[in-house]
């Protein structure tokens, strides 16, 4: 299980939730390794968002309250449960290449 970050970061990519990660396991909405700094460097993050790594989260806990849209949900279960389906869970892997095996 991995947190993993929801629709509400989509077009927002605000990387609050980047600096409280202890272990920067936060990345995109590009470069799966960059930490979200192209963030910074892009004319615009339309349609765009962030991605949790599910191989490097720790489940800290630290990401949740520093994400000012609300956009992390604890793991993959509570996500599909409040954004009834499971589209963001599966891009959350696709991101890194993996395969969500729900």
């Amino acid at each position: 299980m991995s947190f993993i970050i929801g629709t509400k970061c989509i077009s927002t990519c605000d990387t609050a939730c980047v600096d409280a990660c202890p272990v920067d396991c936060i990345h995109g909405p590009i470069d799966i390794d960059g930490a979200g700094a192209e963030v910074k460097t892009l004319d615009s993050i339309e349609g765009l968002q962030l991605y949790i790594n599910p191989d490097e989260c720790i489940e800290c806990d630290a990401c949740i309250p520093a994400c000012p849209p609300d956009a992390i949900y604890e793991d993959e279960d509570t996500c599909i449960d409040h954004e009834g389906n499971d589209e963001s869970v599966k891009k959350n892997y696709e991101f890194f290449g993996m395969e969500w095996e729900g």
